[in-house]
């Protein structure tokens, strides 16, 4: 019910922003259209109903539960499970417009999109992960020494690194200067078609320099996490009496100690899944990905707002079920939080 609330809050600032103080109809019909045009396109839209009303229409819209007349459901190509007569209510995936330029489906650009994000999230998170947890793990078992403070040094420097400008230094240096050594490309998409068959094939080594320059942010945070919340696992009675057991610092530092310092780490892991999915914008941009934070920017560059309003949607839904799932995970990795 909170995640609604928020969802709800998040569409009630895009409607206003994008929509709810401007007219769309020059930027639907152009500059040179004639007032019939205009007039027609306004009533398609509702801009000629107030601004509440206006509201009601794109909530129904972009709600799985809606009402809608057999002619919408016809004209906009709803997909869904409608029963009625000439009003329906229906379960429908939801209805995200059309775009001004290319008059698609706002919903089928953004699920073409989607699979690129994905790819390129779970690929920095999973880089983030695999390097940032053993970082703080080793900086805390040897804390005070040349390899803590490595650790902490490199973090800093991550955190302080903004992504867009770190996408600009990496792709240059090692998509270009040292490209005949790395065989990397300094732009390119995660699928590349065959200019004489047009056959599409994989191209995953393009996704190595989005990847690691979308993960540097969240591993310097990751490595943090990790490295306070084992020195205060570390310092604990029952890890003294693992020790007096006789089991080896190996068993106790990543069996015992590791699982129960962990809830801090999965909410960075999770939290930053979600921010990665709307942060990938300007990197996918800069290295020519394809996914919907490049659809955005574009959208952005031609005032395609139903788009950039979708996107934004999709962000947030993302952004609350990722929540939802750290609570899931806290649960099953240290049983002391689940809900009885």
């Amino acid at each position: 019910m909170y995640g609604l609330l928020v969802l709800l809050g998040v569409i009630i600032l895009v409607f206003f922003l994008f929509q709810g103080f401007g007219d769309a109809t020059t930027l639907v019909a152009g500059q040179t259209s004639d007032s019939a045009t205009q007039a027609n396109i306004r009533k398609e839209l509702h801009l000629d109903e107030p601004i509440l009303k206006q509201f009601v229409y794109y909530l129904n819209d972009v709600s799985p539960v809606s009402v809608h007349s057999r002619e919408e459901i016809t004209n906009n190509k709803l997909k869904g499970i409608f029963i009625g007569g000439d009003k329906k209510f229906g379960f429908k995936i939801p209805y995200l417009r059309k775009s001004y330029q290319s008059k698609r489906d706002v919903w089928s650009m953004l699920m073409q999109a989607l699979p690129g994000t994905l790819i390129l999230a779970i690929a920095a998170m999973f880089v983030a992960t695999l390097i940032g947890i053993p970082l703080g793990v080793l900086a805390a078992v040897k804390q005070n020494t040349g390899w803590d403070t490595s650790a902490i040094f490199s973090s800093i420097l991550g955190i302080s690194a903004p992504s867009f400008f770190m996408g600009i230094v990496i792709a240059y240096v090692f998509g270009f200067v040292l490209s005949d050594w790395t065989g990397l490309n300094i732009t390119g998409n995660w699928t590349t078609i065959d200019e004489i068959t047009g056959e599409k094939t994989l191209a995953l080594k393009n996704l190595i320099l989005p990847a690691i320059t979308l993960g540097i942010r969240p591993m310097a945070i990751i490595t943090q996490l990790t490295r306070s919340a084992m020195l205060d696992v570390l310092n604990q009675d029952y890890i003294r009496t693992a020790y007096a057991k006789g089991l080896s610092s190996m068993q106790v530092v990543w069996k015992h100690a590791l699982r129960n310092a962990l809830n801090p780490v999965i909410t960075a892991i999770t939290g930053w899944f979600a921010e990665l999915l709307a942060g990938a914008f300007f990197v996918e941009y800069i290295f020519g990905w394809q996914g919907i934070g490049k659809v955005t920017v574009d959208a952005l560059e031609k005032q395609d707002f139903p788009v950039v309003m979708g996107a934004i949607l999709i962000s947030a839904t993302f952004f609350i079920l990722m929540n939802i799932l750290a609570d899931i995970l806290y649960g099953w990795v240290d049983p002391r939080v689940r809900v009885k």
